[in-house]
């Protein structure tokens, strides 16, 4: 059994992401488990926005690509970013933007995966193809 008792219990961003409306419901499990473990995970994904690296509308810009991602789409998030977007003062031009480039990702499934369709469809005519009559007479 692991000894928890000289590990820190605070959860300053835990705390301050509920208390501003940024706390992901589906997050409690990870907190009930490990705390600690959900703070500083959430203290590296926060990062490029506590450290005012990235002006705050463009990391909005950033989240809502990542939840409406084909490879996320999580609901949620993207309304809570879309919402806060525009408190900041972007507009639904520039909302709209980050939608249509993100919904790019889709095309390269097509784009990765629509010349290896040619590649096996001829090959497999070339495997299924019946003989020549000159290759069956040899």
């Amino acid at each position: 059994m692991n000894d928890r008792s000289n590990i820190p219990s605070s959860t300053p961003i835990s705390d301050s992401l509920r208390a501003n409306g940024y706390w992901n419901p589906e997050w409690d499990s990870f907190t009930k488990l490990d705390p600690i473990w959900t703070e500083k995970f959430l203290d590296m994904a926060m990062h490029p926005m506590t450290k005012g690296l990235i002006e705050p509308k463009v990391w909005e810009f950033l989240a809502i690509a990542v939840d409406a991602s084909c490879t996320h789409m999580y609901g949620p998030g993207t309304r809570r970013h879309i919402r806060r977007a525009l408190e900041l003062g972007a507009s639904q031009d520039e909302i709209a933007a980050v939608l249509q480039g993100v919904s790019v990702l889709g095309l390269h499934a097509n784009s990765m995966a629509a010349p290896m369709l040619l590649e096996e469809v001829a090959r497999h005519q070339a495997q299924t193809a019946p003989a020549s009559p000159a290759q069956a007479r040899n």
